[in-house]
């Protein structure tokens, strides 16, 4: 089926008890961490989506009760000139988790078909062939044992506009606004043609696209924090490793158990 972004638009108001659907949801995600930990599992989680649509404030909630000895959150901004001098997957084959980790990609390999594309960053032969490309590199990871997940965030134009207006306004917020904020604003329609065929090049059953309404922050966050941990449940055993015989003995002659 094609995923088409209007479809998830509704910005509809999160119905439930937001705060403790978040802390259950918190609590699962600390269990799959501890399972991938215990069973020496890898993931990598891949955030993509509008500027300001939402997906720092998803990956602050996503990791609040993860230990952060075992995950590494990859802040992906333009490529260093030692970056540019190498094929542009290098700089990700660097950041991909090991055994027991969990890499979370703040935007990710797919800004060559998207803003390398819509900008003139990469040649027409370069993005073209980087759907192959990508499409292959996740396999190579599937294949090997990394579960992908991920995730598109996405706001309409007035939900963008409106959140802009909040970071100039707030003072503690405008950090996080730039000029190319909007840049990228102006050319929504070339983004929005180049995410459709994003779309419908790398929406492969190993690394399928999990798309979420982020035009009501709440809704959004329940919504892809819930799909990355049915992901990852799905491929990482849920049941914790046996109590090692000989640590329980020393563990109970320590602590006067016996």
């Amino acid at each position: 089926m094609s995923i088409d972004l209007a479809d998830f638009e509704k910005g509809a108001a999160y119905p439930g008890d937001y705060d403790q659907d978040l802390a259950n949801l918190q609590e699962r995600l600390a269990h799959i961490q501890a399972a991938h930990i215990c069973h020496g599992r890898r993931a990598a989680i891949v955030f993509e989506g509008w500027d300001a649509a939402g997906k720092g404030g998803i990956i602050q909630r996503l990791t609040t009760e993860w230990d952060p000895r075992y995950f590494n959150v990859w802040p992906i901004a333009a490529p260093t000139p030692e970056e540019k001098a190498r094929h542009f997957l290098w700089r990700f084959w660097k950041r991909l988790p090991m055994n027991g980790d969990i890499a979370v990609f703040d935007r990710s390999w797919y800004g060559r078909v998207l803003v390398e594309r819509v900008e003139g960053f990469a040649t027409e032969a370069e993005w073209r062939r980087g759907y192959d490309e990508i499409n292959e590199f996740e396999a190579q990871q599937a294949d090997s044992g990394t579960t992908i997940v991920k995730l598109f965030i996405h706001v309409t134009q007035e939900s963008q506009d409106q959140r802009l207006k909040d970071r100039l306004d707030h003072p503690w917020k405008r950090w996080k606004t730039g000029l190319d904020d909007y840049r990228n604003r102006a050319r929504r329609s070339d983004y929005l043609d180049a995410m459709a065929e994003m779309f419908r090049r790398t929406d492969k059953r190993w690394a399928p696209w999990h798309v979420i309404d982020g035009n009501n922050k709440k809704a959004g966050r329940i919504a892809a924090l819930t799909a990355i941990a049915n992901r990852l449940e799905a491929t990482v055993p849920m049941d914790p490793p046996p109590l090692d015989p000989a640590l329980e003995k020393i563990a109970r002659q320590a602590l006067g158990l016996d």
